[in-house]
Parts: C-alpha cells; sequence; structure tokens
C-alpha cells in the first residue's frame, strides 16, 4: 500500500450568521436548508469526502442543536478505517469560555490534532457553495513546500475591495494579505484581476500549532484565522495561494469552472438559489460524478394536480402543487401549494403552506410558514416591513419560521 501523508480536516462552522437573519434566528448558519433538500454544511463535507479528506471535525458554537443532529444523522461513514465526521462543541478546555475567534477555536481544539497527529491539516469554513476537489489542493501544498497555503479565486479588482485580497508573484508565494484594500493588487498574468480569499487553509501541522500558540499568548489579537494567522505565515515568507480556477472536478461543466457563492447575506442567498434553476444552471445539482450528499428525506415523489405546473425550478419530494403556478423558485420537502396561488423567484422551505390565490415574488420562506388565501409576500416591499417583515437591500422578503401571514 502505497503511504499518504496523513490529513485531518476541520470545518469552523460556529459563526452567528447575523446577516442572515431571520433564517439564523433558530439555527446556526450552517444548518441552514439551501437547494431544496441540502444544508449549507453539506457543500464542504462533501467537497471534503468526495475528496478523500474523511477524518473531519466540525467545531460548532452558536444554536447547534439542528447542526449536530444533522451531521449526527447524516454524515455517519463506515469506521472500519478510522472514518469519521464529527460535531464538536465548544470544549472549554483551556477554562469558562466561549470561542473568542476562528482561531482560538482551534487553539481550544488542539486535543484533536493531538490525538490524530496528522502531517497537513486542512481548515474549511462551512458556509459555501462550490465544488472542489480538495486532494487537488493539498497535492498542491505538499509540492509548493510551505507552511500555509490558502484558496484564492479570481474577482475583477473592481470587486475585489470587499474580499481579503491576496498579493501572490508568479511563483504563487503570496507577498502581502491586504483586508478589503481600497485600490487590490492585480494578478501577474491578469492585472484586471485580483486573488480573493475563500477562507479556505491547509497547514503543516507544526507550524499551525506554533502559530496558534503565539496567536494565544498575544493580548491584541483577534484570534482570526484571516485576521491574525495568515498574516503572520506571510510575513515569515511561509504562504502561498492556492488558484482556484485550476481545481478539475469531475463532471462540472466549463460554465460551472471555479463556481464559488458567499450566502452570508440574504440576497446572495437567494441569488445562489436563483443559480440553479435555469435550463443551463450556472451551478448544477446534478453531477452524479461529484454528488453533493446529505440525508435522504423519506417522502414521495412531488404531486402536481388539477394543473399545477412549476417552470424552471427545483421541487423537492413530498410537494404537492394543487392547482398552483410555480416559477423560477426553489421548494424543500413537503410543501404545499393551493389553486390559484403563483409563486415566483422565491425560496420556499419545508412545510410551508401557500393558500388559495395567494402570491409570493421574490421571497424566502423559512420552514412552517402557513400564507393564508389571498394574502401577498413580496409584492408591496414597503407593506412587508410595515408588517414586521425583514426586507433585504435588494427587495427580497424573507419571512420567519412558523409566522402565519394573514390577508
Amino acid at each position: 500500500m502505497v503511504s499518504r501523508p496523513k490529513v485531518l480536516a476541520i470545518v469552523l462552522a460556529g459563526g452567528e450568521g447575523k446577516r442572515l437573519m431571520p433564517l439564523t434566528a433558530d439555527r446556526a448558519k450552517p444548518a441552514v436548508p439551501f437547494g431544496g433538500t441540502y444544508r449549507l454544511i453539506d457543500f464542504v463535507l462533501s467537497n471534503l469526502v468526495n475528496g478523500g479528506l474523511r477524518q473531519i471535525a466540525v467545531l460548532t458554537q452558536y444554536k447547534s442543536h439542528s447542526l449536530d443532529k444533522h451531521i449526527s444523522v447524516t454524515w455517519r461513514m463506515s469506521t472500519l478505517l478510522g472514518n469519521y465526521v464529527t460535531p464538536v462543541p465548544a470544549q472549554q478546555r483551556l477554562g469558562p469560555r466561549w470561542y473568542q475567534g476562528s482561531a482560538d477555536a482551534i487553539f481550544q481544539s488542539l486535543n484533536l490534532i493531538n490525538d490524530e497527529r496528522p502531517d497537513h491539516i486542512v481548515v474549511f469554513g462551512a458556509d459555501n457553495i462550490y465544488r472542489m476537489d480538495v486532494s487537488q489542493m493539498v497535492d498542491a501544498h505538499i509540492d509548493g513546500g510551505l507552511s500555509a497555503t490558502i484558496a484564492g479565486i479570481r474577482v475583477p479588482r473592481s470587486q475585489a475591495t470587499e474580499f481579503g485580497v491576496i498579493d501572490a508573484g508568479a511563483d504563487h508565494k503570496i507577498k502581502e494579505f491586504l483586508e478589503k484594500p481600497a485600490d487590490p493588487p492585480g494578478l501577474p498574468d491578469d492585472p484586471e484581476a485580483s486573488y480573493a480569499s475563500m477562507g479556505n487553509y491547509i497547514f503543516s501541522t507544526d507550524a499551525l500549532i506554533d502559530a496558534l500558540q503565539s496567536d494565544a499568548d498575544d493580548a491584541d489579537s483577534r484570534h482570526d484565522m484571516g485576521g491574525n494567522i495568515i498574516p503572520s505565515f506571510v510575513s515569515q515568507g511561509e504562504a502561498q495561494v492556492y488558484d482556484f480556477t485550476q481545481n478539475q472536478v469531475p463532471g462540472s461543466t466549463g460554465r460551472e469552472q471555479a463556481y464559488w457563492r458567499d450566502v452570508g447575506t440574504i440576497d446572495a442567498f437567494h441569488e445562489a438559489h436563483m443559480d440553479l434553476v435555469s435550463v443551463d444552471p450556472v451551478f448544477n445539482l446534478y453531477n452524479d460524478e461529484w454528488p453533493i450528499w446529505t440525508y435522504p428525506v423519506q417522502m414521495p415523489g412531488a404531486k402536481f394536480t388539477l394543473r399545477g405546473l412549476a417552470l424552471d425550478s427545483i421541487v423537492s419530494s413530498g410537494c404537492i402543487i394543487s392547482g398552483g403556478a410555480i416559477e423560477r423558485s426553489v421548494l424543500s420537502p413537503n410543501v404545499r401549494v393551493h389553486e390559484g396561488a403563483r409563486v415566483d423567484n422565491s425560496v420556499l422551505f419545508s412545510n410551508a403552506v401557500i393558500g388559495r390565490n395567494a402570491v409570493i415574488h421574490k421571497a424566502i420562506l423559512d420552514k412552517g410558514v402557513v400564507v393564508e388565501e389571498g394574502a401577498q409576500i413580496g409584492v408591496d416591499p414597503e407593506a412587508d416591513r410595515a408588517r414586521g417583515f425583514s426586507v433585504s437591500e435588494g427587495g427580497i422578503t424573507t419571512v420567519g419560521k412558523g409566522t402565519r401571514v394573514r390577508r
């Protein structure tokens, strides 16, 4: 048997997700449903598992019950070869305190690293939508010979001001890491583009432990991976960028190449759903060569009665479209849409009920929302605000879990 370096994957899943309120009022951000049947965390876990990384610790913190349950029920792998995906809550091993930042979360969980004794550590975020063969990034990290590797995605310089930006040379060695710079540096082969950090990192184990210890001793640190740990490696000349556009995922189309969405806001979350539903989708959920895994819903197939119809939409199992019309929308399991109702450019979570002749436009309805007969959501954003619903800058109305919407 060929011996390969041992790799431990750590997924950071402890964020509050305040910008996704009210979807995160009762759940952790990585547990937010996406694409009908998935949770946000299923995308990073699928990328790791499909890439052969199957020792995974998920660090959780805020409102983690549904996230912990989803991981425990869904991500059960054979233990014969030591495979596991395990949620790890804040253990308070260093005293009665929560995680003080993403770097502190790993520092407080060093027992995971000490137990596994890996050669390299993969540290990924839990709430982005993309496909990536992580094993290719691991190989690039090892071949580069430096202590840290940061995944970078090419973005137009005009948009890079919203990201952490990586200034790297033609040899991929990072010269500087800049947080939301006013004048982002261009790339050696494309002056009008910049590398934006994806928040995905790979470290050589001993170097990461040393960096975490130094960071923990620094009283002025924010204890953040991107804000403190990565700059420390850059200052030592020990960091390189991994160009995400070079990642080749089996079954992906050219249109999907380097697709990555940060769904940290309601507008971005809604836009990512709209990427799924066109005839030639920007992000294709139906790639069976690199599947996104989740728990299979135990419900019958979707049913359409009384000339109910759906155009350019995803309709999950258990849904009944009884004379209603769906267009450019994503419906999670067990949604009911009654006669005369219209739903367009919207996202409906499980168990939502849309009454007769109701209208849902450019909206996100959380689980169990009931829209009564003739009621409207998203048609008049100001009226939605007046009723206490959240309306984003982009005009997306979001209705919280279990709300009853009256006419």
